[in-house]
C-alpha cells in the first residue's frame, strides 16, 4: 500500500470546540456521529466528509464550512497540524 499523500486541508474543529465550550464527546452526541470519527476529523486523518455531517456539525458550532476547514498552500502531513 502506497503512503498518504500530504493535503493542504487543515480542520480546526479543536479551536472551535474550546470558542464554544464544547466537548468532543457532546458534540458526537449532538450530530451523531462517533467521538472516533471526529477525532479523525479533528486530527486531519479524514480523507472524506460526508455533506450531512458537515452540515450538522455547522449547525451545532454555529459556524460555516470556511471556519471548520482552511486550506494552506504548503501540504499539510495528516496528523502534524
Amino acid at each position: 500500500m502506497p503512503p498518504e499523500e500530504p493535503h493542504h486541508i487543515t480542520c480546526h474543529l479543536d479551536r472551535l470546540l474550546k470558542e464554544r465550550q464544547m466537548t468532543l464527546i457532546e458534540l458526537s452526541e449532538r450530530v451523531g456521529v462517533t467521538v472516533a470519527n471526529l477525532s479523525i476529523l479533528k486530527n486531519d486523518r479524514a480523507k472524506a466528509i460526508r455533506y450531512s455531517t458537515l452540515s450538522a456539525i455547522c449547525r451545532e458550532l454555529d459556524c460555516q464550512p470556511g471556519d471548520l476547514f482552511s486550506c494552506a498552500r504548503e501540504a499539510v502531513e495528516p496528523g502534524t497540524s
